[in-house]
């Protein structure tokens, strides 16, 4: 069971539906797969590779913009004063969307029996949908961006809507949330249209003939604050309880028992009143979509929640209309009996999310480390599991250490078997570990992982105060390290930092909790990238006996030494070896001159380009037939990918902007251009016009838009303009300045990627972690260099960069390798490089001019600088590093 050998290891890349984890052995690949899996997944992921590989053939052009704006246009993040990088959906998220719409839009997908067409099991029939409506789940691990899918579905179908004339899609939506925890967490995303706006959900004005960002008008209600003032554009965010009908009291601050206040009741076929009647608010709109988050509480047609729904959509087919689509996300779709609901259409399991490290990796003690546990007899329940608390204390100190060099505060989760034991836990934990006194918060659940306040009565304002202080405990000004609960958290407290779970009890049967949902809440990565995250799982036999169920999902449970003396299960932090009391940090030190930008970009120039001036090999005119006239795909010019795709429109008449818009857009994004799109649109469509094929051309024919998306075409359009572009705004200051000065020293921790590294004794670093083999090799050969004083890896964090213009003409930052300390007092830059490239030349020019800058700017240390690359150094075996200064070269012409 375990995963194919080659799948990879970015989140973002596409997964051939070939290299997908199943449940069984790789040999019974090719002959049970499909039948291994959710019913409908299997086949689904081939129709979806299909109709992505073809460029979305059958989808409509408002579908087919939208998918190439999210997934295939560069997303940069623009900073104060540059772009500090950019975005990317997980593939996971992608693959949600674009089966969302493919059974849409190309399958037209109305009801159970469309979808029954993809079974691959054989074993589906229609009595297993309960809904007459269109209804779609996405399976999703935990932590891998469920709420992100939602808010793109979301604008798909308000956009499908708004745009295409036959659209069934709808442009109100209710968003269901399973408690107050959730709908917190979703109300923070959708407020002010957030995250609409900070991720790139809405494309550009102009994008593909449209105005996406100034036709985006939604207004979110939320709960109770419903105002409803226009029959388009609503989004109601409310708890499942409050879609129920019927004429039971609303929960109370002031019941008995105020766990239906603070979390939300969950009523098992009884009904409750609300405040918002639904039922009325639908009356008034004809159109409609239901979107639900942590989707696994629903599945038995019997609860009220589906009543009301049915009854929403029956209302809508007595207008003429219908429930537009239902959209589950969850990442455990599972009937009590633990069947998957058969209405899954995609799915991103956890084992593939740990592979890929969307979350963190679960780890438990070996088998010598668990032989030292063990259960005392006695009647006190702190005394009877002593042990397993001693150890998780000591397994999340190790952490709680490391990641406070971070500036992250590690939590510690202990779960027990009722409230009296929760509390004598907590009080254990504070009296017996002096760092924890004042640092447990104590929450009671039920058996089935729902807040529980009955036996406190606690009034409105503490249940707040503790809703506050569970969604705060991730933050440094929260005094809690520690949360002790009955059971598990079930949803929705979606915190970063658990570290450590410690387990004191079995789960029953009838909890209606999987192992699943029990790691999902320690699941959650604290750190942005790709490096490896752990949360070490401690407990009872009964309790890992539990968790380990969790091994027929594929997921695979690493085991590692636990206790006093043994590693913390933290990612890899590189940081300053302040504690090491061999090293000398001071004399350590290297000091590094920072000076002032030498290239820049004169953004106003763009109003001056001359396409007169330009110099490119212009493209034939070719004849098309008709036919060919209407395939209009545009590809990746270096990958061949397609990227663009124009279609003429229901008159047939072509639209030659969108195609200028997306020459103007590429240009400018490849170029992190932050401005100027109205300038440059004017100056592609002129060159295009009269100049790009040698003459002039209608731009309103479809015979030159078909031309235009040939790839000699699309190429030449836009690396002429980058060209251009170039060399009229790149401009180069003078001379540069020293403004400040870089201290190896008082670089910050960081954390890097579980790879292979180096103990340093001539760093101020605790580690040198090495890019590449010969990095390693290279920093090995320092560490023994007598004449090499001290050194470093130049990290990221270090913040030393020098600005240079590349192989195309293009500014880039360019980060050297290695920073050397030698003994006759100079420090060289050292640039290590295994497969040489063209912009080898450039980023040496340019480190040159760096040190003849500091060289005159200051005369108290010479800087030097120095190639050095691996076949040369294998051939000649420098033993010292005059050697390196002497037998290489400044730099090697290619």
């Amino acid at each position: 069971m375990a995963l194919h050998p080659d799948f990879p290891d970015s989140p973002h890349a596409i997964l051939d539906p070939e290299v997908r984890w199943f449940p069984a052995d790789e040999a019974l690949r090719d002959t049970t797969m499909d039948k291994l899996m959710p019913p409908l997944v299997a086949q689904l992921r081939r129709n979806v590779k299909a109709f992505r590989d073809g460029g979305y053939v059958g989808a409509s052009d408002t579908s087919k913009s939208l998918l190439t704006w999210w997934f295939k246009e560069p997303h940069l993040l623009p900073g104060k004063d540059a772009i500090i990088g950019s975005f990317e959906y997980y593939f996971a998220q992608r693959e949600a969307m674009e089966t969302i719409i493919y059974l849409h839009d190309v399958v037209g997908a109305k009801d159970k029996y469309d979808l029954m067409r993809f079974d691959s099991s054989g074993a589906v029939s229609a009595g297993m949908f309960d809904e007459t409506w269109r209804r779609f789940v996405i399976k999703m691990a935990t932590g891998s961006g469920k709420t992100k899918v939602m808010s793109l579905a979301l604008a798909w179908s308000f956009y499908h809507r708004l745009y295409e004339p036959d659209s069934e899609l709808a442009r109100n939506f209710l968003v269901i949330a399973p408690n107050i925890i959730v709908l917190d967490r979703i109300y923070h995303d959708f407020q002010g249209l957030r995250i609409f706006f900070e991720d790139p959900v809405l494309p550009d004005n102009g994008y593909d003939g449209h105005n996406w960002r100034d036709d985006f008008q939604l207004t979110l209600h939320k709960q109770d604050e419903v105002n409803v003032t226009r029959a388009t554009g609503n989004i109601f965010l409310t708890n499942i309880h409050r879609v129920y009908s019927g004429e039971e009291i609303m929960p109370s601050p002031e019941d008995e028992n105020t766990m239906d206040y603070f979390l939300g009741k969950r009523p098992t076929g009884a009904t409750t009143d609300s405040k918002v009647d639904l039922g009325m608010i639908v009356r008034d709109i004809d159109e409609l979509m239901v979107l639900n988050d942590e989707a696994h509480h629903i599945h038995d047609s019997k609860l009220a929640w589906f009543q009301s729904i049915e009854d929403i959509h029956n209302r809508l087919l007595q207008k003429g209309g219908a429930l537009s689509l239902q959209v589950d996300v969850t990442a455990t779709p599972k009937h009590n009996n633990g069947a998957i609901f058969v209405q899954t259409v995609s799915d991103y399991p956890l084992v593939e999310a740990i592979s890929q490290n969307v979350v963190k990796h679960p780890v438990l003690p070996d088998a010598p480390s668990r032989a030292k546990l063990s259960e005392k007899q006695s009647a006190k329940f702190t005394e009877k599991y002593a042990d397993y608390l001693d150890l998780g204390v000591i397994e999340w100190r190790k952490a709680y250490d490391e990641h406070q060099k971070m500036g992250k505060k590690a939590i510690l989760f202990v779960m027990t078997d009722d409230t009296r034991n929760c509390d004598e836990v907590a009080e254990y934990l504070e009296n017996r570990y002096p760092d924890l006194a004042g640092g447990v918060l104590t929450i009671h659940t039920k058996n089935n992982g729902e807040i529980s306040e009955a036996a406190s009565g606690k009034k409105k304002e503490e249940l707040e105060l503790l809703r506050k202080q569970s969604n705060e405990i991730d933050s440094n000004g929260s005094p809690y390290k520690v949360i002790v609960s009955v059971l598990m958290l079930k949803e929705g407290w979606d915190v970063r930092n658990v570290t450590t779970i410690v387990g004191l009890r079995a789960y029953s049967a009838k909890s209606n909790i999987l192992p699943e949902q029990t790691l999902g809440r320690g699941l959650r990565k604290m750190y942005p990238g790709n490096t490896e995250e752990y949360v070490s799982v401690v407990g009872t036999d009964a309790f890992m006996d539990f968790v380990e169920s969790i091994q027929a999902e594929g997921v695979e449970l690493e085991r590692k030494a636990m206790g006093e003396g043994t590693k913390p299960k933290t990612p890899l932090i590189v940081e300053v070896d302040n504690e090491n009391t061999h090293k000398d940090i001071d004399a350590l030190d290297i000091e590094i001159p920072v000076l002032t930008p030498r290239v820049y970009r004169e953004y106003k120039n763009l109003a001056d380009l001359d396409a007169g001036r330009f110099t490119f090999q212009t493209v034939a005119y070719q004849e098309f037939s008709e036919e060919e006239q209407r395939e209009i795909v545009f590809k990746d010019i270096t990958t061949g990918e397609v990227t663009h795709t124009t279609v003429l429109d229901s008159a047939g008449i072509a639209d030659y902007r969108s195609v200028i818009g997306y020459f103007a857009q590429t240009v400018m994004k490849e170029l992190r251009l932050v401005s100027g799109y109205d300038v440059l649109y004017g100056k592609v469509k002129g060159f295009v016009g009269d100049g790009l094929f040698g003459k002039a051309v209608d731009l309103e024919s479809p015979n030159t838009l078909r031309n235009l998306s040939e790839l000699a075409a699309t190429k030449t359009v836009i690396e002429t303009f980058k060209q251009a572009i170039n060399e009229l705004t790149v401009r180069y200051k003078g001379d540069a300045e020293i403004r400040d000065t870089i201290k190896l020293r008082k670089t910050r921790p960081f954390v890097v990627k579980d790879q292979g590294y180096m103990i340093p004794k001539k760093s101020v670093f605790n580690r040198v972690i090495g890019d590449s083999h010969f990095e390693l090799e290279f920093a090995n050969f320092l560490e023994n260099c007598p004449d090499v004083v001290s050194y470093a890896k130049n990290y990221l964090a270090v913040h030393f960069k020098l600005d240079y213009v590349n192989a195309d003409g293009d500014i880039s930052n360019y980060y050297p390798d290695f920073i050397v300390r030698v003994s006759d007092g100079r420090v060289v830059i050292v640039e290590t490089k295994g497969q040489e490239d063209l912009d080898v030349p450039p980023k040496m020019e340019r480190l040159r001019q760096w040190c003849d800058d500091v060289n005159r700017a200051q005369q108290e240390v010479v800087y030097d600088f120095i190639f050095v690359d691996d076949e040369g150094f294998e051939k000649y075996a420098p033993k010292s590093f005059s050697d390196v200064l002497t037998g290489f070269t400044k730099y090697k012409e290619t």
